[in-house]
């Protein structure tokens, strides 16, 4: 029997054939910086433009500079105020829509996790952000 086909019948890669299609740990990879998203992630903009936005302790410095070396985007702080003692990774401008958006489009799903989808599906409607 031959290889499956690259699409589904919807014409929408599977979480396995976009495994299967991605390069060597690339999967792996992009699942690690979505799932962080999800779970730490802003999706909105300041108005003028959009923004995906990850703020977290300065504990997870290695994390933030591995999403900006496998990645890219721009890497803010170490900020100490009131209290709290964070880095701030920031995705916005060509970065955002030529290679966040078509990764985030091909993973996060309402069936992987409905409020950070409506979140994102609502920062791209008020940019004007297609698919």
């Amino acid at each position: 029997m031959g290889k499956p086909s690259s699409t589904c019948f919807t014409g929408n890669p599977t979480v396995k054939q976009q495994l299967d299609n991605a390069g060597e740990g690339a999967g792996v990879e992009e699942g690690i910086l979505v799932g962080v998203l999800i779970g730490e992630g802003h999706f909105g903009g300041d108005g003028r433009q959009p923004h995906v936005t990850l703020r977290m302790h300065v504990r997870h410095e290695a994390l933030f500079h591995w999403i900006v070396s496998r990645f890219g985007g721009r890497l803010y702080g170490p900020y100490h105020h009131g209290g709290r003692h964070y880095f701030q990774w920031m995705a916005r401008g060509a970065f955002l829509r030529k290679r966040l958006v078509p990764l985030l489009d091909a993973w996060l799903s309402p069936e992987l996790d409905s409020r950070s989808h409506e979140r994102y599906a609502a920062m791209k409607a008020r940019y004007g952000i297609s698919d």
